[in-house]
């Protein structure tokens, strides 16, 4: 949207434009003491208080064309889903059957948005890796044994529930707890090797809860 202004003052009258917080141009026309006027181009420092009068013209914004108003007019919905998943034993684990499972009736109804899936634990984490090769997951579980140390010579305080306890924390923070994935035409657009997983970082198996919660148009 361009506003165009004109000001009139005691020294003359000026019109400028502003897009975008921009000033595009400014034209002065001074009114000499003979009568004379000039047309010039300048930039003005005003050192005093000079009585001015504004008056403004507004170009409306095209609906059609405003991306905010698209928006507005898009229709954006959501959804939202709680999944319980089974006890699972240690380790790096693909659970995207088991998403889909559970959101492929709500996702089927968005062309384009975002899913985004969180789990409400410290003691696991989410990440997208490799899912065909199991091997991928095994190494990945031995990778983060081998960085986060347990058991009596690791210097961790927090061992209340056991040996593993601390580390599970570390394991969660490295990965996280969140993931956001693009929807296209109804799908989740991973590549054809991404899989979703949930890394279970405890001994002893518990059901993990995920939230996934789909918003788009």
């Amino acid at each position: 949207m361009v506003m165009m202004v004109k000001v009139k003052g005691l020294i003359g009258r000026f019109w400028f434009g502003v897009g975008g917080g921009i000033v595009l141009a400014i034209v002065v026309v001074i009114t000499g003491l003979r009568g004379t006027q000039k047309a010039m181009s300048s930039t003005i420092l005003f050192s005093g208080v000079v009585p001015l009068r504004v008056r403004s013209v507004l170009t409306p914004a095209n609906p059609a064309t405003d991306r905010a108003s698209m928006a507005s007019s898009s229709g954006a919905k959501w959804a939202q889903k709680t999944i319980t998943l089974p006890p699972l034993r240690r380790g790096c684990h693909l659970i995207t059957p088991k998403i889909l499972k559970e959101i492929r009736e709500d996702l089927s109804d968005f062309n384009c948005g975002l899913a985004h899936v969180f789990l409400q634990h410290t003691s696991a984490s989410l990440t997208i890796n490799e899912n065909y090769d199991p091997d991928v997951q095994a190494d990945t579980e031995t990778f983060l044994n081998r960085i986060v140390p347990e058991g009596n010579s690791a210097p961790w305080r927090h061992t209340m529930e056991g040996p593993d306890d601390m580390p599970a924390h570390i394991k969660s923070s490295m990965f996280g707890c969140q993931l956001t994935i693009p929807i296209t035409k109804g799908k989740l657009s991973m590549g054809t090797w991404q899989g979703i997983w949930l890394c279970e970082h405890r001994d002893a198996p518990t059901a993990r809860r995920v939230v996934v919660t789909l918003n788009g148009i």
